[in-house]
């Protein structure tokens, strides 16, 4: 099983944000703030892939299915605003289906 914590996601402008170093430091920032705005990060979508991937990290396929099916819901209902980055958002859905299709389907990995 392939390990995702570290690994670069793209946020809603295209930045490189970790899974593992944002998190972390999320919960500082929320105790450091009490009281103030909240945070402008990333958006739901993105934090809704992590958990996804998580999710396959633990084994809970169900888990990860349902945050699958949560995300294609975000990204595949008519946008409020044209988004530039719809293309890539899809890319990055089918790439978390794959993912989970080969974790549940380990024994199709030797037949390719």
């Amino acid at each position: 099983m392939k390990d995702w914590e570290g690994v670069p996601l793209r946020g809603a402008l295209g930045e490189l944000i970790m899974a593992d170093e944002d998190d972390r430091s999320e919960g500082a920032d929320d105790a450091s703030r009490a009281g103030s705005a909240p945070r402008q990060g990333r958006r739901l979508s993105d934090k809704i892939l992590v958990a996804f991937h998580q999710a396959c990290d633990q084994g809970d396929f169900e888990v990860a299915e349902q945050l699958l099916r949560v995300l294609e819901m975000m990204l595949t209902r008519r946008p409020v605003s044209p988004d530039i980055n719809r293309r890539r958002n899809i890319e990055t859905l089918v790439a978390a289906h794959e993912r989970l299709w080969h974790l549940r389907h380990p024994e199709a990995e030797g037949e390719q």
